[in-house]
């Protein structure tokens, strides 16, 4: 099996997201909004400063690049920077409600749809081709879906929401690959943060004053904020959409794991079965990756 490094860096984004619930699930008794306004504040704060004081060479690198795009360019990557600061605003919030509120099952289908609505999306936005093979696995991935979203309509329309926002994220990123990928997250957490900085003193509760709060703070922008959509960014710069998305099938086998084992959640017969065959499907998608080496000799 032979991996490269953008490979690389796209499962470990969703491995390392995969425990997010972990740091989120102490912090149910905050509103969602609340943790939404410090994560998007403090990340881009500890962006800008790296940014600024530790990466001028590339921010003047960047700067001459841009200037020197045709108009069309400058308006395709002004129009893709600022959609996918607002995707990830309202893929976050939505995310973290559905965790803390509605349930952590219905957080982990979001991410077991999306990767199908990404590889979707990518076939007719970016015209990206998949095999025979990568088609099966998305039918499969389709049937346990509809299997695991039975009887569950709230959660299905939240998992739904979350889901169409981070494909169109993933999606949209895939064409925006021009400038380095740490400055385009530090924009695109700009643009999240003037989104909701208006909001921030009408819906913001009493600042919190538990230690641990600023503790699970500090954890969740540096190693489930900045690392994971960093690599993200970075895997799409050598990767498909439809790969990179068929990889976020970690995250929720992840999930669904704690679920289980950590979380003591009751898991049926039905699922069992459904996280089974999503298993096949990534295996059958993968397939070129996992058995190449087999196919040259």
């Amino acid at each position: 099996m032979q991996i490269n490094k953008y490979y690389l860096s796209a499962f470990s984004s969703f491995f390392i997201w995969g425990f997010f619930s972990l740091a989120l699930k102490p912090l149910h008794h905050y509103p969602s909004l609340d943790i939404l306004f410090y994560r998007v504040f403090y990340a881009t704060i500890l962006l800008l400063v790296i940014n600024i004081f530790f990466r001028k060479d590339k921010l003047k690198e960047d700067f001459r690049v841009f200037t020197n795009l045709e108009k069309t360019v400058k308006y395709r990557t002004f129009f893709l920077t600022i959609l996918g600061g607002f995707l990830l605003i309202f893929n976050w919030f939505l995310f973290m409600y559905a965790v803390n509120h509605v349930s952590l099952k219905s957080a982990s289908f979001a991410y077991l749809i999306c990767p199908i609505l990404t590889t979707i999306l990518a076939f007719f936005i970016l015209k990206e081709k998949l095999s025979k093979w990568q088609w099966l696995s998305v039918a499969l991935c389709l049937i346990s879906c509809g299997i695991l979203s039975y009887g569950d309509l709230t959660g299905l329309i939240y998992s739904l929401i979350i889901a169409v926002t981070f494909a169109l994220y993933l999606v949209s990123q895939r064409k925006n690959n021009q400038f380095d990928r740490f400055i385009v997250l530090t924009v695109q957490l700009v643009i999240a943060s003037l989104v909701i900085l208006p909001f921030f003193p009408f819906y913001s509760g009493k600042v919190p004053s538990e230690p641990l709060f600023y503790v699970l703070m500090i954890v969740i922008v540096v190693l489930f904020t900045i690392i994971p959509l960093f690599l993200n960014l970075y895997a799409l710069k050598g990767m498909n959409s439809s790969a990179v998305g068929i990889l976020m099938y970690t995250n929720p086998f992840i999930n669904f794991l704690l679920a289980i084992f950590y979380f003591k959640e009751e898991i049926n017969q039905i699922q069992l079965i459904s996280y089974t065959l999503i298993l096949i499907s990534v295996i059958i998608f993968n397939e070129r990756f996992l058995f190449k080496s087999k196919k040259i000799k």
